[in-house]
């Protein structure tokens, strides 16, 4: 075990800021270990006949921050076998400062003395309360997925020219491009500056140093917030509170099962026409189903929102232990072999069938193409496309011997969608795009001519020159 190091914040400002406290103990050091020169107290210090050691050469030497850390972690930790040690550190110890993070996690018994954190003085520069809700972020690890448009945003570590491009840029994801942003340099100081500008300028800024941070306000254009989640999950809420939408709080999970498959199958034809416009609208129609039945779970006080996004996140960990996990796999087939045997495991009971597992409410063509693959993985099977044909010749003889057996059309049926299976295609998806050439070959006879008036020649004469066209 090794000596105490004792953590000292210096505060965001200059030694006229500095508690009695920390100032005392630190002139009473003979040595003391800086994360960083850059700092306004410490040249003050310095002329004081305070020495220091900084790690500003370890920035220089390695190519990413993590790897700073963990040199100036190791060193540290050396050092304290050997003597009780001051380390120093911008602002407060527990404000934004990884190394101190990292030497809790390691273990070392710290004594830490306080210093004011940059945030006071932030928030004093800004004339903002952060009672109201605030984020603090770092500007080389910006998560937008966590960001909180409607909230007080600082980001820090915004220390150059590079570093605020690449910030300036993932916010226009989230905000409009001439979003008013705020750069605080040097807060607290006598050297504090402030510059107002829309967010598309930031990258500009001359004066962008380690002392910077950024001030982002909160988001409040409606046509930009409609893009977050929270207010669609607070539309949906209102439709379906005492105040909302007749029709929506009458809503239960059974009458909205049509609607879901309606725009299951909407979203599947603009998916075929290639129309991304008609995507987008259409996700979102799916997505109204979900939240919908999310909310009526919630309603009930059965589940939420939460709680499906995170089952489906659990399982997508579990079933991919090659991505989140140790497995290794060779190939998309491997995949899908860990994807079944991880759920069955998960559903704990031995199967009564091989088959169980395959819906019933689907289209029949999908249902049969399932119930050929659960029977192939235990091998009931033929060796090859040839024994399928053999098949589906046999089952067109009995159909032909017997046209009104309903029974023997569905034997056929399934028998080409065994075939199609074996040789790697889709048969619903094949059936839906003859129907759509059906009919758009017979659009196109009836838009040249009346169909009354012709005969079948004619019709088939304009069906041959669609089929030329293209159509």
């Amino acid at each position: 075990m090794g000596y105490t190091i004792t953590v000292v914040g210096l505060g965001s400002g200059e030694l006229n800021q500095l508690p009695l406290g920390v100032y005392r103990h630190l002139k009473q050091q003979p040595l003391v270990w800086l994360r960083t020169k850059e700092h306004p107290v410490v040249q003050e210090l310095e002329a004081e006949g305070l020495v220091f050691e900084s790690f500003d050469s370890v920035y220089e030497s390695s190519d990413t921050f993590e790897e700073v850390y963990d040199q100036i972690v190791e060193t540290l930790l050396s050092k304290s076998e050997e003597m009780a040690i001051t380390y120093a550190v911008p602002g407060h110890p527990f404000v934004a400062e990884r190394t101190v993070e990292l030497l809790v996690e390691r273990g070392a018994d710290l004594h830490v003395l306080g210093g004011q954190s940059f945030l006071d003085a932030m928030f004093q520069a800004l004339r903002i309360d952060p009672i109201n809700g605030f984020q603090l972020l770092d500007a080389t690890a910006l998560d937008l997925e966590r960001l909180q448009v409607t909230q007080h945003v600082l980001i820090g570590q915004v220390y150059d020219g590079f570093v605020a491009g690449d910030v300036k840029v993932q916010l226009m994801e989230r905000y409009p491009d001439d979003h008013p942003v705020t750069l605080v340099t040097a807060a607290g100081t006598t050297e504090e500056r402030i510059a107002h500008i829309p967010l598309f300028e930031m990258d500009r800024m001359a004066e962008v140093n380690n002392l910077t941070t950024l001030y982002v306000p909160p988001l409040v254009d409606e046509s930009y917030l409609a893009k977050d989640f929270a207010t669609l999950k607070q539309i949906i809420a209102t439709l379906r509170g005492p105040d909302g939408c007749p029709w929506d709080r009458k809503q239960t999970h059974a009458s909205l099962r049509k609607y879901l498959l309606e725009e299951a199958y909407e979203l599947i034809e603009a998916i075929n026409a290639e129309d991304d416009d008609a995507i987008i609208e259409e996700l979102g129609d799916v997505l109204l189903q979900v939240m919908l039945h999310a909310q009526i779970g919630e309603d009930e006080g059965y589940f939420d929102i939460r709680d499906v996004i995170g089952s489906i996140s659990e399982k997508m960990v579990r079933r991919h232990p090659h991505v989140f996990g140790d497995v290794t796999v060779e190939d998309a087939s491997d995949v899908v072999k860990n994807w079944n045997a991880i759920k069955q495991t998960e559903k704990g009971e031995k199967k009564q069938s091989q088959l169980d597992g395959v819906l019933v409410d689907q289209p029949s063509l999908m249902r049969a193409e399932q119930l050929q693959k659960k029977a192939a993985h235990v091998g009931f099977e033929w060796d090859d496309v040839s024994g399928a044909f053999e098949k589906l010749e046999e089952e067109l003889k009995e159909w032909h011997e017997d046209l009104s057996d309903e029974s023997e059309l569905g034997d056929v049926l399934f028998s080409i969608v065994n075939i199609a299976r074996y040789v790697g295609l889709n048969a619903e998806q094949a059936l839906e795009q003859t129907n759509r050439k059906f009919k758009r070959r017979f659009e196109y006879v009836e838009a040249n001519g009346d169909l009354h008036q012709m005969t079948l020649e004619q019709m088939d004469a304009l069906w041959n020159e669609a089929k030329e066209k293209g159509l």
